[in-house]
């Protein structure tokens, strides 16, 4: 039988499991694939923990953990249109993607372009996307200065990459051991801790055009100071009463096939690197949690399967 990994009941790290389970079944307008590679994100284990997606409804056990997946296609439910077996595609998995086979809805799956590896389109759907459309959202024009919070993870990584592309000057808060990585980068490293506010002040005296966070709590606290009033705060981290509280929004994600094809296209003509830091074999999952758990990651961290 399939291998995944999953978590039996909402709790900590002593919830899960890699287990056997049913090889599944697309329904009409999904795929089956055979996944290759699958990106670890911190809503992984939030969710573990019991946190749940608007509209996700409660958890089935056991779950299976992940968001993000490329594979090849092996069967097309009814109704599927533009795909067929044996192609190559990522996309966000209807019921976790940490398993030999997933099923992706149509509507939130892409052809792979051929220059980019598995384990790269891995990294796509969800950090790739969030910062591609934080970034829309934010809408600065060239030239002006962005303050990107947790800028050493897997989506500020991607944050900073495609706000230099726009012509941005960017500001990356973290930790002392992401300095080379957001200097390789083309960003100002803020290191991260007590008094980091000062050290934004003086990197920027004329002040922030907008902020993309990525950390919450009180970073975003002390980041909405920067921009009072205005709607050049975004975040995919507080939820979106209290992001509007301080005067942001949530990152409004679109989930579609669409904004897919456009972080591949950034990805696949060097654009956008991935910057994956670590890579596990499935059986080897619980770890790449832990290590996105414990958030000293530099970029991103994903789970090659093998079959």
């Amino acid at each position: 039988m399939p291998k995944a990994y999953v978590f039996t009941r909402n709790g900590g790290p002593e919830t899960e499991a890699l287990v056997d389970l049913d090889r599944p079944a697309p329904g009409p307008g999904e795929l089956l694939v055979a996944v290759r590679a699958a990106g670890v994100n911190p809503v992984d284990y939030k969710i573990r923990n019991g946190f749940r997606r608007p509209g996700q409804g409660a958890a089935a056990f056991p779950e299976v953990f992940g968001s993000e997946v490329s594979g090849v296609v092996v069967e097309t439910g009814p109704d599927v249109s533009g795909f067929a077996v044996g192609d190559a595609v990522f996309g966000t998995p209807v019921a976790g993607g940490y398993a030999e086979f997933a099923v992706l809805p149509q509507r939130v799956t892409a052809h792979k372009p051929a220059p980019l590896s598995f384990t790269a389109a891995a990294t796509l759907p969800v950090a790739a996307a969030t910062a591609y459309e934080g970034l829309q959202q934010l809408a600065l024009p060239a030239g002006a200065t962005l303050l990107v919070t947790g800028a050493g993870g897997g989506v500020g990584v991607a944050a900073v990459q495609l706000a230099r592309a726009a012509g941005l000057r960017v500001l990356g808060l973290a930790g002392e051991t992401k300095k080379d990585l957001l200097d390789s980068l083309g960003a100002v490293h803020i290191p991260s801790g007590p008094g980091w506010p000062e050290r934004v002040r003086a990197a920027a005296p004329e002040g922030l055009d907008g902020i993309f966070d990525l950390v919450g709590g009180e970073v975003f606290e002390e980041a909405a100071g920067f921009v009072p009033g205005g709607t050049k705060l975004v975040t995919a981290t507080v939820r979106p009463d209290e992001a509007e509280r301080l005067g942001g929004a949530r990152v409004a994600r679109a989930r579609t096939a669409a904004v897919l094809e456009d972080v591949a296209a950034l990805a696949a003509d060097g654009t956008l690197d991935p910057h994956v830091g670590l890579t596990l074999p499935l059986d080897r999952a619980g770890e790449a949690l832990r290590a996105v758990e414990d958030g000293h990651t530099r970029g991103k961290i994903v789970i090659e399967v093998s079959r």
